[in-house]
């Protein structure tokens, strides 16, 4: 944050408290730069998605800008006597803006749409996969047990948005899409939605707090840093998300604009095909087709690793704005492991690793990625790819839309492909669960394992970890199961990103850790 004084920043928190009173027709426009893929909040585990989702539908629990669990459609939760479960009692004035109560038998119908969404590129079983039942106590009163203790099962479950039960057993992702099946219990309601380009929000007059102090809230997605940041300077849009590092300078000049900041918990990081003989980016220097795959070899993955110009990156590339990655938590942030440093820059040792792996002259590469998803995405990809072919690796980059990657890495259409993970949650279990676990969808494991990786240890660490009702015993497991996946490096880190917005003079944004542009967290300056 700049430019503010600790009175104005205070009121980040209290103004739209404040304008909710006070302007209560007031609209606005936000920029997005990158697409909810659907508005069915069960589709996929995708943070675009939930983020615009989470206007309309709310979960059991939510988290804070610091990521501190708080309520939301629950006001309370305790654990069962036995260990075994949760109960979690539903506010009384929780309604849908049908006007139809919350109630108990809508959260488990919830729970039961999950793992039976069609076509899902990832499925929100991840959150509830320690659920192995889910029984309504009372109206109000749901209860999730679980298959042994579950410490962090409130942790889990903020991305999990509750529809009515007669929407989550009959309805289609088409239905939420159309806006047929897009009631919710949060502070709007969706007026439109029209995929890949905008969403209209409308004040939900059903909303049990504080009205909003925007009676109408246009997401309209932006995907090209430059038109976004032009639209902000030019009051089409009122807040923008993801500024390009290389702009923050010029913005900051400008009297007309604010920035926020925040240390993020987005991870990217390349994932890389460590089980498949034949990977489909893998061919020989002549561009064949090989039978043997490199990847499958930790010192080619190792070398790979240490080739990357993480800090020159950071620098150059990200303006700053990023954290040179070791392990998939951010340093500082939740149980991250201090002693997981990010690899160092060293070409020679790299070239070594190569040829002690029988791969010293060399193989030809596909590297996959989006080039509208994170900050300077196209351009890591770019500088990644030079600073592999220095070490004798041919790379050839397929930057494309996200809309078409994504589907395409859940196919495991690539060898190589640099994606990003977010998780808020203190603990990592949201990390190694979708993306390190060996996957076994009856379990809701490696939902996002699009690297094939499967190391028993790992999975014996984290079966032991989420039922540890002693947070040190956890930690210390967390940290043992970081340190192997990571010498295994089936994944290799990046950074993490700095997550910034900025906003039109008048208008205040609590920065959030988790990268959500939400038009609750924007106030009005008085």
């Amino acid at each position: 944050m700049h430019r503010r004084s600790a009175l104005l920043a205070a009121l980040v928190t209290l103004a739209p408290l404040a304008a909710g009173a006070q302007a209560p027709g007031q609209e606005v426009t936000i920029a997005l730069g990158a697409p909810p893929a659907s508005f069915d909040p069960h589709f996929f585990a995708h943070s675009p998605s939930f983020m615009v989702q989470q206007h309309v539908f709310e979960p059991l629990v939510w988290r804070d800008a610091q990521s501190r669990t708080i309520a939301a459609l629950a006001e309370r939760w305790e654990m069962l006597p036995d260990g075994l479960g949760w109960d979690f009692h539903l506010h009384p004035d929780a309604r849908f803006s049908d006007g139809q109560p919350v109630t108990a038998a809508d959260v488990a119908a919830t729970i039961a749409r999950l793992p039976n969404v069609p076509n899902s590129p990832g499925r929100l079983t991840i959150y509830t996969n320690q659920v192995r039942a889910v029984e309504a106590v009372g109206p109000r009163t749901v209860r999730l047990l679980t298959s042994g203790p579950a410490p962090l099962l409130p942790e889990n479950i903020p991305p999990l948005m509750i529809v009515p039960e007669r929407i989550a057993r009959e309805a289609t992702t088409q239905d939420f899409n159309a806006g047929r099946a897009a009631i919710g219990s949060g502070q709007y309601r969706l007026a439109s939605y029209t995929q890949g380009e905008r969403v209209v929000l409308e004040r939900n007059p059903a909303w049990r707090g504080t009205a909003s102090p925007f009676s109408r809230v246009t997401f309209r997605v932006i995907a090209n840093d430059s038109a976004r940041v032009a639209a902000l300077r030019a009051g089409d849009v009122q807040l923008i998300e993801l500024v390009p590092p290389r702009d923050m300078a010029m913005l900051e000049r400008d009297a007309n604009i604010s920035i926020w900041r925040s240390p993020g918990t987005r991870l990217i990081y390349i994932s890389l095909d460590v089980s498949r003989d034949a990977s489909p980016g893998v061919a020989d220097l002549d561009g064949q087709p090989m039978e043997r795959n490199p990847l499958k070899d930790a010192r080619v993955r190792r070398a790979l690793s240490l080739a990357i110009d993480r800090e020159t990156i950071r620098r150059n590339i990200m303006e700053g704005q990023s954290v040179p990655a070791g392990q998939m938590q951010a340093v500082g942030l939740g149980v991250a492991d201090p002693e997981l440093k990010p690899d160092p820059h060293d070409p020679a040792r790299a070239r070594a690793l190569l040829a002690e792996a029988g791969w010293g002259q060399g193989f030809t590469l596909v590297f996959a990625g989006p080039n509208d998803r994170y900050v300077n995405d196209e351009r890591v990809l770019q500088a990644v790819a030079q600073y592999w072919q220095r070490i004798g690796i041919r790379v050839r980059v397929e930057a494309i839309p996200s809309n078409m990657f994504f589907p395409r890495s859940a196919q495991r259409a690539y060898s190589a492909a640099l994606t990003g993970w977010q998780s808020s949650a203190h603990e990592p279990n949201n990390i190694f669960a979708p993306v390190l676990l060996t996957e076994d969808r009856s379990r809701g494991w490696g939902t996002v394992n699009r690297h094939g990786y499967s190391n028993p240890a790992v999975d014996a660490i984290y079966s032991r970890a989420v039922v540890s009702m002693d947070a040190g015993e956890r930690q210390r497991l967390w940290r043992e199961a970081m340190r192997i996946a990571m010498q295994d490096a089936p994944v290799l880190p990046i950074h993490h990103q700095v997550n910034i917005w900025a906003t039109r003079r008048g208008l205040t944004y609590e920065a959030r850790s988790d990268e959500y542009t939400l038009a609750m967290s924007l106030g009005v300056v008085r």
